[in-house]
Order: structure tokens, then sequence, then C-alpha cells
């Protein structure tokens, strides 16, 4: 049993329901990670709300599956506060995420559009995740437009075993302050935050 209220594990339960049905006619994840659905994808998508647990608005890139994305938006109807902006330009995987938050009572809109797009449309946030989506310097890319509009921006990127790879590469055209937050759900995965981010030069 994870660590939230009923309610909210009888709203990741329809989730988890209506993720499996989905799965047998689209690709939402990796078929390999299916069967640990409960622990590889929506317990560590719920890590989350301890990093930031006082975010509001959301925008989740590249949402896919609905991780963190949906689980997130699961978790601020708990709260009755807060916001997901859920972007999806794969229009099966979209209608997917409408699905899921309409069946779950999720706290979000989905948007199908392209990452670049997006940062037009939806010009504020608190914050900005993404899980499996591209590795650190693209994301910083796709950030920049909404940390340009907001100082106080703060991103969450869920990362496997390369993260410091990753992270050595995009500080040779960013700066940022990073907070590395050791994942609960595997061992070899991290999850990093990072504010104030800048382009060098």
């Amino acid at each position: 049993m994870l660590d939230v209220s009923r309610e909210t594990q009888e709203r990741l339960q329809r989730f988890a329901e209506l993720f499996m049905k989905w799965s047998a006619k689209i690709n939402l994840v990796a078929p390999s990670t299916i069967d640990t659905l409960w622990t590889r994808h929506i317990a560590d998508s719920l890590q989350l709300r301890n990093i930031v647990p006082d975010a509001r608005h959301w925008i989740d890139l590249g949402s896919g599956g609905g991780f963190p994305g949906i689980v997130t938006a699961i978790l601020l109807a708990e709260q009755g506060q807060g916001w997901v902006d859920l972007v999806e330009s794969n229009h099966k995987k979209a209608s997917f995420l409408r699905m899921a938050l309409l069946e779950t009572g999720g706290r979000g809109t989905v948007h199908p559009l392209r990452i670049e797009d997006a940062a037009i449309k939806l010009p504020v946030a608190d914050i900005i995740s993404a899980r499996a989506l591209a590795e650190l310097d693209l994301l910083l890319v796709y950030a920049e437009p909404w940390s340009l509009k907001n100082p106080e921006l703060r991103l969450v990127f869920h990362k496997g075993r390369d993260y410091q790879e990753e992270i050595d590469k995009a500080r040779g055209r960013w700066t940022f302050d990073l907070v590395l937050h050791q994942s609960a759900v595997e061992a070899d995965s991290v999850i990093l935050e990072i504010a104030s981010l800048k382009r060098k030069g």
C-alpha cells in the first residue's frame, strides 16, 4: 500500500487499470517495465510530492503514459488546489491522458502540442517536470522559455544511472543550482531538482 489517502489510492488504482487497458493498444512505456507499474512508474512519480510539496502550477513535458503528470494531477486532486498542464504531441497518448484525467478526477489539462509551441501557449509555470523524455541538456533547452519568465522556476527531472554524465555535459552551456535526490524506488536513479537556470554567454 502506498503512503497516500484511501481516496488517492482508489484514484491511482483506477489510473493503473486504465493504463493496462490502453497499453494493450498503444506503447505507453517500455513493455518490459509494465509488470512493475506500481513500483517502477507510479511510486517513482509519487516521490515528487516530497521534493516540491508546495508547487501549484505544473507543466509536465512529454507526458506519454502519465508519469509523473497524471500521478501529480491525482495528488493535487487530494489537495483540492493546483493544476498540471500535460504536454504530449502524440494524439493517441494525448487521448489516453484525457481519459485518465476524466476517470480519476485529476486536476489537469492535456495539450496535444509540440513542446516548443507549448512554451508560447502556456507561458508561466512554477514547476517543469519530465520523465524518460530526453537528456538533460535538451530538457534545459525546452525549459528555458519558462525560466526566462519566472526566475523562481524549478525543474524536476527523473534520471537513471548515467545522470552525472548528463549533468557534466549540460554544464558546458548552462549554469544552474542543483539538488540531487536519491530515488527511493531505484538504487541507481535520481531526481534532479534544478533552479536558477541560465544559459552561459
